[in-house]
C-alpha cells in the first residue's frame, strides 16, 4: 500500500531532511585524505543527537543482520553500504555519503559523492552524470506521471553518459518508515509495477551509476555492495514530496 501524506506529515518531514542535509552538510566539509570513516560516523551521529534526531540506520534490520554504524561511508568500487570503520581516507578517492535519520516519527535519507582532492575526468564525469540523473529523475516525480517517468529519466541520463544503472538497488517511498511501498528503481522494463504519482506521495529517489558493469557483490559483512568488475561508482538520494505544483525536495537545509 501506498501511503499518503497530508500538510503535517510532510512539515515534519520537512524538519526531519532539514537535519539529514545540514549533518550531510558538516560530514562532507570533514571529508579529506588522512580522517577516518569511523570519524566521519561520529560526526554525524553527535550532531544528529545534537538536533533531537536519531539516525535512521544504526541497528536496521531488513534482512536479519543489523547495521552496526549511523553512516553509510562508501569509497570507490563500493556502491553502497559500506560500514565506517578505522579505514582511512586518502587522495584520489571518491566517497559516497549516505545518511538518514528519525525525527518524532517521521524518517529523512539522502545521499552525496564527494571527491578527495584531484580526481580523474572520468571520476569527475560519474559524479556529475549521477548528480544529474537524480535531479531528471526529480522532475519527473509530478501528479499523473507514472513512477516509469522517474526510473526512464534517470535510466536514460546514465545510458546517455555511458554508464551503467545498478539495478539490484531502488529508490523508495519513505514517510513513517524508512522505507515504504512503492520501490522507486533507476530503470524500467516492461512488466515492472509501474502506479499513477499522485499529490501526497514522499520518495526517495537515489540513482547508483557504476563506471563499468552493472553486476556487484556483497561482502562478507553481509552489508556492503561493491561493483564486480572493481571499477568505481557513485551514488546521489533526495527525499521529495509529489505537490500539486509539481516536485518539492525535503531532504535540504534550512530554507531561509
Amino acid at each position: 500500500m501506498i501511503l499518503l501524506k497530508g500538510p503535517d506529515e510532510l512539515a515534519q518531514m520537512r524538519e526531519a531532511g532539514r537535519i539529514v542535509a545540514e549533518v550531510l552538510d558538516e560530514v562532507e566539509k570533514a571529508v579529506r585524505a588522512g580522517v577516518t570513516t569511523d570519524e566521519l560516523d561520529r560526526l554525524a551521529e553527535e550532531l544528529t543527537l545534537s538536533k533531537g534526531a536519531k539516525p535512521a540506520f544504526k541497528g536496521y534490520k531488513p534482512h536479519g543482520l543489523a547495521y552496526p554504524k549511523s553512516l553509510c561511508v562508501s569509497i570507490n568500487e563500493e556502491i553502497v553500504h559500506g560500514i565506517p570503520s578505522a579505514r582511512r581516507i586518502k587522495p584520489g578517492d571518491i566517497v559516497s555519503l549516505d545518511f538518514g535519520v528519525n525525527y518524532m516519527g517521521y524518517f529523512a535519507d539522502s545521499a552525496r559523492t564527494v571527491p578527495v582532492g584531484r580526481i580523474g575526468r572520468r571520476d569527475q564525469r560519474l559524479i556529475e552524470v549521477t548528480r544529474a540523473a537524480l535531479y531528471a529523475g526529480i522532475e519527473q516525480a509530478r501528479t499523473g506521471n507514472r513512477l516509469s517517468d522517474i526510473a526512464t529519466a534517470v535510466q536514460r541520463v546514465a545510458e546517455t553518459a555511458g554508464f551503467s544503472v545498478v539495478e539490484e538497488f531502488a529508490g523508495h517511498g519513505i514517510g513513517r518508515s524508512l522505507h515504504e511501498e512503492p520501490q522507486v528503481p533507476n530503470y524500467f522494463r516492461p512488466g515492472m509495477e509501474n502506479p499513477r504519482l499522485k499529490e501526497g506521495m514522499a520518495l526517495a529517489i537515489e540513482p547508483m551509476f557504476n563506471e563499468g558493469g552493472p553486476e556487484l557483490k556483497i561482502l562478507a559483512n553481509g552489508w556492503t555492495a561493491v561493483t564486480a568488475d572493481g571499477k568505481r561508482s557513485a551514488h546521489f538520494e533526495h527525499c521529495i514530496a509529489i505537490c500539486g505544483d509539481g516536485p518539492e525536495i525535503l531532504s535540504v537545509a534550512r530554507r531561509v
